[in-house]
């Protein structure tokens, strides 16, 4: 009895997943449950095409009922067509109600398309976090080092030690924890609506989106924000430096570029986040070897050949040095995003983020004036460096004195730093 209890909970689920799924076209393949997904995945589209429609050996096989009909009779509101293939909800009300009054929380916090449909009615379910603990299932039940090694046999492993692959759970970064600007976050809200909308996006021909260019300097949030989309977004995120990538194997560079963007193609849909853009620049501009250039021209051909609405692969790409760019790489990207030295409101906000979770008493109005001209970066530092000062003093709470001692040392040290670099220079 029990048994068939459980039956009838996995036929209801997969019956609701399938229809709020046909019937919410920003849901995304990668929202399904891994054993729907993998049901209904067409290999030659490399899609799961809508509608889903459940057949009696698709409800065996994906719950593992041995027999559905002794449980359909059981269920009121489920119905089959009259050729006695197809199941489908009768009222889809009453098994949305009946589903919700069995013990069923964690699924629903599971499975994206249930949390999409619940959060409506429970404030404990969120379709966010149900995004990231899906993906995750997927990414762990297919394994992704495994497919990497299953797409590229022996080469994966050089091909693994130029991509690092990060799961959305795995990921320290959260925008809650970055002060971004209102552009910047728009940006980010867009991007958000092409990976929902990339099916009436390719339908009217736009393919020209998701390729953004980071620029700005060292410690300003680059490379945060772009680790923070993937758990935002709950996508995987390959992360490569360009200059490994390039210098690492000369020989055999367009092919590792070529790997790299292929892998993104086949991880989809993941965030593909090259750091080190400038790389491009500084190899063309100072090193006449003939590698070198079919490298990059590999890469920015690749670039062209990547689209998020027909591959699923958001392209990130970050530089310090915008201004060592030429036109053939910049004209790459439909969006280039600015990142900027805070100021003083933005220092403030970074501050509250920081120490949100500190013990401490704080004027961080004082605190963003004292500290004009450093970055995020910096003034996590900062706030390290108070931190690790209170603990030696056997203290866990921390002080404006403490804060304000540690930015006099760290700009003591960085107008040290600056004056060992000018004597260096100066003796060359």
């Amino acid at each position: 009895m029990q048994t068939q209890k459980a039956d009838a909970i996995a036929l209801v689920e997969l019956l609701l997943t399938a229809e709020i799924y046909n019937r919410v076209h920003k849901l995304m393949e990668a929202d399904l449950p891994p054993d729907i997904r993998r049901n209904y995945f067409d290999s030659q589209t490399e899609a799961v095409r809508r509608p889903i429609l459940v057949s009696g050996a698709d409800a065996e096989k994906i719950c593992g009922a041995k027999n559905v009909k002794p449980i359909l009779a059981d269920l009121p509101f489920v119905e089959i067509d009259g050729a006695g293939r197809l199941i489908r909800l009768a009222e889809f009300d009453a098994a949305a109600a009946w589903f919700a009054s069995q013990d069923v929380s964690e699924a629903i916090r599971q499975n994206p398309v249930l949390a999409h449909y619940y959060q409506k009615f429970d404030p404990d379910v969120s379709y966010p976090e149900a995004r990231v603990v899906n993906q995750s299932i997927l990414a762990r039940g297919g394994n992704l080092h495994a497919r990497v090694e299953k797409l590229y046999g022996e080469e994966s492993e050089e091909l693994l030690k130029l991509v690092t692959i990060k799961l959305p759970e795995d990921v320290r970064n959260s925008l809650d924890d970055l002060v971004l600007t209102k552009e910047q976050l728009d940006e980010i809200a867009k991007a958000g609506k092409a990976l929902e909308h990339r099916d009436y996006l390719k339908s009217i021909g736009l393919f020209e989106i998701g390729k953004i260019l980071f620029v700005g300097p060292p410690g300003t949030g680059k490379t945060s924000s772009a680790r923070a989309l993937s758990r935002w977004f709950a996508l995987p995120l390959l992360e490569v430096k360009l200059s490994m990538v390039i210098s690492a194997y000369l020989g055999e560079t367009s092919k590792n570029i070529d790997n790299v963007f292929m892998l993104a193609k086949k991880l989809n849909p993941c965030i593909l986040f090259i750091d080190e853009f400038d790389f491009v620049a500084k190899s063309r501009a100072a090193d006449d070897h003939g590698a070198i250039k079919r490298a990059v021209n590999t890469l920015l051909k690749a670039i062209d050949d990547i689209s998020l609405v027909e591959d699923g692969v958001l392209l990130i790409a970050a530089t310090n040095y915008p201004q060592l760019l030429d036109h053939a790489a910049w004209r790459r990207f439909d969006k280039v995003m600015s990142f900027v030295v805070p100021d003083e409101e933005m220092r403030r906000r970074i501050f509250e983020k920081i120490l949100k979770k500190v013990d401490a008493t704080l004027d961080l109005a004082e605190l963003a004036r004292l500290t004009g001209g450093y970055t995020g970066s910096d003034l996590r530092l900062v706030v390290r460096e108070a931190v690790l000062n209170a603990l030696l003093q056997d203290r866990k709470k921390i002080t404006q004195a403490d804060l304000i001692r540690a930015v006099e040392q760290f700009g003591l040290r960085n107008s040290d730093c600056l004056q060992d670099s000018g004597a260096g220079s100066s003796k060359q």
